[in-house]
């Protein structure tokens, strides 16, 4: 059985919108987009790869909005990780794509997400990595399907944007697995979910 682990920048005030690029997410009229930039070193990229590989290998499991956002960004990019993602099995939550998908290995998710995933999980293979995608994870805590996130958690208080843990969403409690801290003050905190 494999875990949906979510791997995510998030601010101190768990903002989680466009950490990357400031055009990466302007939905909602968000303007602050790039906030981790200048944070990103060695160290917080080792943490995500040796999460990925510490799970079996990269299964991606995306919302439509990350899926087309990485696929439009790493395709331009000359990058050892671009290869990686091609590589990769990729699922896709949608309502409004349809196949055949762009982005090769790419499977797109059909009826009730959550028993497709809760289904991926009992198949086996690596782990099921959720990257953005901030939708798709408001579903996945709702049905209680997310086991672990590796959460990058940036010396950034933005005050607007959307958040890992929405207002109304289930109430959940975790244990801590590890953390460590970069020399540019990113907390790389790695919970499990507590059942």
């Amino acid at each position: 059985m494999s875990k949906v682990v979510v791997i995510n920048h998030v601010t101190l005030d768990g903002v989680m919108q466009s950490p990357g690029r400031a055009e990466e997410d302007a939905r909602g009229g968000f303007s602050r987009g790039g906030w981790s930039s200048e944070h990103v070193d060695d160290a917080a990229l080792s943490a995500v790869y040796a999460r990925v590989a510490e799970g079996g290998g990269l299964r991606l499991l995306l919302g439509r909005f990350s899926y087309e956002s990485m696929l439009g960004y790493w395709n331009t990019q000359e990058s050892p990780f671009k290869e990686g993602l091609n590589d990769a099995p990729k699922y896709v939550a949608s309502r409004t794509l349809s196949e055949p998908l762009p982005w090769p290995n790419s499977t797109l998710l059909r009826g009730d997400v959550a028993d497709a995933v809760a289904q991926l999980k009992q198949e086996p293979g690596a782990d099921l990595t959720v990257m953005g995608s901030g939708d798709l994870i408001q579903t996945l805590m709702r049905h209680d399907l997310i086991d672990e996130y590796l959460l990058l958690i940036h010396p950034v208080v933005l005050g607007t944007g959307r958040r890992l843990f929405a207002d109304g969403g289930p109430p959940a409690e975790f244990r801590l697995v590890s953390s460590a801290s970069t020399t540019k003050s990113v907390l790389i905190a790695s919970y499990q979910t507590a059942r």
